[in-house]
């Protein structure tokens, strides 16, 4: 799988974990200007080109500390082998570069806005780019629109940004909420075909992000004509530290299928519970969005769950391609690990802008950079062959294939012991909202027709 011989491999083995480390960095992005991890997680992080040297600078917010620090550190390293394929893809001296500043956002929209606001007016920066979470990138978004600087999303998912907040100045890499919930509704739908289920309950954060992945699917339920008994919707807040009480009142629902928009460690420690509770030999579980992530697999340890159907935004073992064994392997080279899904979508992100600075030219404005971005196309890992992803020009959002899995015995990627397989892949043309339903929820979001649903969203949260 690796691309050193195995003598080589077996000889770096040897050497002391650190150094390790340091021997695969040096081997894979020579060139690249990193700093060592800050030893508090509020320091700030840059990496590429030097201020004085770049030709766009790049502020990115991720959390660094905490549940979902680890979407923050594996962000960093997909930014750092896109700057290294983006060099390595066009002939020597002819790269843009780019300075990347990265900075701890706590998941707090009220911290994201101010370091968003001082990357703009203090660094200079051309682009905004990264966050994990939905109610921090729509506080985020506001300062881009504001500011009118372009912001790459890579990580967050609510597909309100690309609808209803819709903006000229938003572009989305990875697949949002409804992407993930269209292919989830087709999986349910081929599901009922097979065992018949009836009973439906969700359980997701209480904030925007839960809500918007419930309406979206619902939406798509309707559109292809699933019935189905809605026995409950259970709202816990961001980072619940225990799960009992929901799973009590999930069991007493009797559900045949549940449906998750929990997240990172808040679905680790829900899934935990409710194997031990036996909800799951109750009821099939189903997370479409960022359940079958890499840190969910590796915490089932050696659990193999029938009851399981999981997918996430990029996976370490699909699709079989090229490609995706090439950014598989340098991730792992990189940070002798195996990527989250939050790897692929900073991945995306800094290839997108430094795409379109290439086809654009490096000094080209802000506004043609938003039309080189609008339609752009980019072969990236999750892209199964024969499918190379693009930007929507009407939503801004990327559009991706997705595939859905079951978890299976694999120890390929240690320290994981199952991964997921069977799959059941959706083409990205089947997973775009219809124009009209775009058109509509951005009408019903200006009140321009009907009312819409309020939904809370949150200042301190994906």
């Amino acid at each position: 799988m690796f691309k050193l011989s195995s003598a080589i491999a077996r000889l770096v083995d040897f050497l002391p974990c650190s150094l390790r480390r340091v021997v695969w960095r040096c081997w894979l992005v020579a060139g690249v200007v990193a700093v060592a991890w800050p030893l508090t997680s509020h320091a700030r992080i840059e990496f590429g080109a030097s201020s004085k040297t770049a030709d766009a600078t790049i502020g990115c917010m991720f959390p660094l500390a905490g549940r979902a620090a680890i979407y923050g550190r594996d962000s960093i390293a997909g930014m750092k082998l896109a700057l290294a394929d983006l060099k390595a893809a066009v002939p020597p001296g002819t790269a843009p570069r780019l300075r990347i500043l990265v900075e701890d956002d706590r998941s707090k929209a009220s911290v994201a806005t101010r370091i968003a606001t001082n990357f703009i007016s203090r660094d200079k920066t051309r682009f905004l780019c990264g966050i994990v979470s939905s109610g921090v990138a729509q506080a985020v978004s506001r300062v881009a629109l504001k500011h009118q600087v372009i912001m790459v999303g890579t990580d967050h998912a609510s597909s309100r940004l690309t609808i209803e907040d819709f903006h000229r100045y938003y572009f989305r890499v990875s697949n949002d909420t409804y992407t993930s919930m269209a292919a989830g509704a087709r999986y349910l739908a081929e599901l009922q075909k097979k065992n018949g289920w009836r009973r439906l309950a969700f359980i997701g954060p209480d904030y925007d992000y839960g809500h918007i992945a419930w309406r979206d699917l619902e939406s798509v339920l309707v559109t292809l004509g699933v019935r189905y008994e809605m026995v409950g919707h259970f709202w816990p807040r961001l980072y619940e530290p225990d799960y009992t009480a929901y799973i009590g009142e999930l069991m007493a629902a009797k559900p045949d299928v549940v449906v998750t928009a929990l997240w990172g460690g808040d679905f680790i420690a829900f899934l935990k519970q409710a194997l031990s509770s036996g909800l799951m030999e109750k009821a099939k579980l189903a997370n479409f969005d960022t359940g079958g992530n890499y840190d969910v697999l590796v915490s089932l340890e050696e659990q193999v769950p029938g009851s399981l159907i999981l997918s996430a935004r990029h996976h370490n073992n699909w699709p079989d391609t090229p490609r995706n064994h090439k950014f598989v392997d340098d991730f792992y080279r990189l940070e002798g690990r195996f990527p989250t899904y939050a790897a692929e979508g900073a991945y995306a992100g800094i290839m997108a802008i430094g795409r379109a600075m290439l086809l654009a030219g490096r000094q080209a404005s802000t506004e043609q950079l938003i039309r080189t971005l609008e339609g752009l196309h980019m072969a990236l890992p999750e892209d199964p062959d024969g499918y190379v992803s693009h930007i929507d020009p009407e939503t801004h959002q990327i559009v991706q294939a997705q595939a859905i899995g079951e978890v299976v015995r694999n120890s390929a990627f240690p320290p994981a012991k199952v991964m997921l397989g069977h799959w059941v892949v959706y083409r990205a043309e089947d997973l775009q909202p219809n124009i009209d339903l775009v058109r509509i929820r951005r009408a019903k979001a200006r009140g321009d027709i009907g009312n819409t649903k309020a939904i809370p969203t949150s200042t301190t949260t994906d």
